[in-house]
C-alpha cells in the first residue's frame, strides 16, 4: 500500500514545486517592493540553469548513495538476519559475528587514531572535533565502516562466495533505493527554489548544502 502511495507523493512534490513558481511571479509582479523574485523571470531561469549541477552535487547526494550501499551489503551479506527472533545460529555464522566483530573493533580502532588523539590528521587545524573533517565525513565513515564489517561477516558466513556477490550486494541496494533518488531531486529542488524566491541568500544556502 504504502509503494502505491510513492508515485503520488512524487506528484504533490512535482506540484508544489510548480506553485511555488507560480506564487513567486504573482508576488512579485503585484508587491515588487517585497522583494520576492520570480522564477519565471530570466534572472530565475538563469540561476536555474546555471547552479543546477551544483545543487544535485550536495553532500546529501553522496551520503544517500553510500548509505544505500551499506543497506544493500547488509542485506546480502545476511547480518540483519541475526536479529530474527527464535532463529538458530549455525557455527560458520558465530565465527563470521566473531570476525565481523573483530574487524568493526579494528576499525573504530584506527577512526580513534585518525581523531581523538591529540593532532590528529582528522582534527581541524585549531584541534577540535566539531567542526572537523572528521565531522564531515562521518556519514563516509559510518557507511564505509558497515560495508566493511557486512562483507567481512558474508565472506565468512559463506554468503558471498566471489568479488561479483559483493559487487551484487552494492548494486542491490542502491537498487532498492533508486526511488530516493528521484525524491531527492525533486525535494532539492522546491528546497533551492524556495531559497531562491523568498529567502534572498542564496550563496549562503548553496554552500550550507
Amino acid at each position: 500500500m504504502k509503494t502505491k502511495l510513492l508515485p503520488y507523493a512524487a506528484l504533490a512534490l512535482f506540484v508544489a514545486e510548480m506553485l511555488l513558481c507560480l506564487v513567486s511571479w504573482i508576488v512579485s509582479v503585484l508587491l515588487p517592493e517585497s522583494g520576492v523574485r520570480s522564477a519565471f523571470s530570466g534572472e530565475g531561469l538563469r540561476w536555474l540553469m546555471g547552479h543546477y549541477a551544483e545543487f544535485l552535487a550536495s553532500p546529501l547526494l553522496a551520503w544517500l548513495l553510500l548509505l544505500s550501499m551499506a543497506y544493500g551489503t547488509c542485506r546480502g551479506s545476511g547480518i540483519g538476519r541475526l536479529l530474527a527472533p527464535g532463529r538458530a545460529i549455525r557455527y560458520r555464522e558465530r565465527i563470521a559475528v566473531v570476525t565481523a566483530l573483530c574487524t568493526a573493533v579494528v576499525y573504530l580502532g584506527v577512526v580513534a587514531l585518525l581523531s581523538l588523539i591529540p593532532h590528529a590528521v582528522l582534527l581541524s587545524a585549531t584541534g577540535r572535533l566539531f567542526p572537523s573533517p572528521f565531522a564531515s565525513a562521518l556519514v563516509p565513515l559510518a557507511c564505509f565502516g558497515t560495508i566493511l564489517v557486512s562483507v567481512v561477516y558474508g565472506v565468512v558466513s559463506g554468503a558471498f562466495v566471489s568479488v561479483s556477490g559483493v559487487y551484487r550486494s552494492l548494486v542491490l541496494g542502491i537498487s532498492k533505493a533508486s526511488g530516493l533518488f528521484l525524491f531527492y531531486l525533486l525535494l532539492i529542488q522546491l528546497y533551492y527554489t524556495l531559497c531562491f524566491a523568498f529567502l534572498q541568500n542564496t550563496n549562503y544556502w548553496v554552500l550550507w548544502m
